[in-house]
């Protein structure tokens, strides 16, 4: 089970984005009506829970 983020995490997050790393959770990136994971960079139809390829999922994230 998630716990919601505390003030702590946000000063983490602010930390880690202002050296340039990412602190937003992946997700699919879409490309007309197509997904690509983000992981390995597999095409999936845009229906797609997981990936295929990897295994992937935004739940797994």
């Amino acid at each position: 089970m998630a716990t919601p983020p505390t003030d702590a995490d946000a000063e983490v997050d602010e930390f880690l984005a202002q050296r340039g790393h990412e602190t937003e959770s992946p997700g699919w990136e879409e490309s007309y009506n197509k997904k690509q994971c983000p992981d390995c960079g597999g095409i999936h139809a845009a229906d797609a829970t997981s990936c295929t390829v990897c295994d992937w999922s935004p739940r797994s994230a």
